[in-house]
């Protein structure tokens, strides 16, 4: 009978034993989902309510600056101004997203110095921070393209040659196969891209400022747009094997350089020539003529 009764209780404390063993593993993690539920309760919450009320700071700053700077052209609220023609004075910006308003104020176009055939590049008049609420305001009258992260127009993760495809493609006829610039009908130009940061350009193909056509993600993909700056990149540090560059302007600069230059000097030593062309004399009888 004691024999029994010590089997039993081995088999019992063994079962014991195994149930606490497949117990184990679902109790652990059910306390460390417990855990991880608690913390991010904790802090989740008040984060989520900083960047709330961060975003409401910037936007009510950005509206404070576009009523002093912008809203005499664009409207008070964004809707634009309408001339007595029906023209804009200033288009609606409902809709254009913080990234145009990072594009146009960060390049010095906006705002105007005064009214002008195309919005030329000038000196920054608005700080970094500025310029970020200034978008946040405009980014809150309708959804639009926000300013991108910096990793998506990072020239180093850009593919060059498929980047060159894509520029000869879309963008030469305007701005040049070296991104030189160029001039367009009715006194407006296609501004020069060796001297302009890569988020600018990024954010040019993605809001197709003044007459450029607007390159949205589903028509140049990011990672379009990426290989894009990585070729004009390569192009801003590329060696000029060929000597003077002329501006890179192509048959313009060159059928230029050629009539003034080259053809200037070979009628300058023509006209050199016949002014120093020795005369023949003819000796006649009786003296000299």
């Amino acid at each position: 009978m004691r024999l029994l009764s010590q089997t039993t209780r081995r088999l019992a404390g063994g079962l014991s034993r195994h149930r606490r063993r497949k117990l184990a593993g679902p109790a652990v993690l059910l306390i460390a989902l417990m855990l991880t539920g608690g913390l991010f309760a904790l802090f989740s919450p008040a984060q989520a309510e900083t960047k709330k009320a961060n975003d409401a700071d910037d936007v009510a700053a950005g509206r404070a600056l576009f009523l002093v700077g912008c809203s005499s052209c664009h409207g008070a609220n964004g809707e634009g101004i309408a001339t007595k023609r029906g023209n804009n004075y200033g288009p609606p910006l409902v809709g254009v997203g913080a990234a145009a308003v990072d594009f146009q104020v960060g390049t010095g176009r906006m705002p105007l110095a005064g009214p002008t055939v195309q919005a030329p590049r000038k000196k920054v008049s608005y700080t970094k921070e500025e310029i970020q609420q200034l978008g946040a305001y405009v980014q809150s009258l309708g959804p639009g393209p926000a300013v991108p992260e910096s990793e998506e127009y990072d020239p180093n993760e850009g593919d060059v040659s498929r980047g060159g495809a894509i520029f000869r493609t879309n963008c030469t006829a305007c701005h040049n196969f070296a991104g030189a610039g160029g001039a367009l009908p009715g006194g407006k130009y296609a501004p020069k891209l060796t001297d302009v940061s890569s988020k600018h350009i990024f954010e040019a193909l993605l809001t197709g400022p003044q007459q450029m056509p607007v390159f949205s993600n589903d028509v140049l993909t990011p990672a379009d747009k990426r290989d894009v700056i990585s070729y004009l990149r390569q192009n801003d540090d590329a060696p000029k094997y060929g000597g003077f560059s002329m501006g890179t302007l192509g048959p313009v600069s060159e059928g230029m350089f050629a009539w003034l230059v080259g053809i200037g000097v070979l009628v300058g030593f023509a006209v050199w020539i016949a002014a120093h062309t020795a005369r023949a004399k003819k000796a006649v009888k009786g003296g000299q003529q």
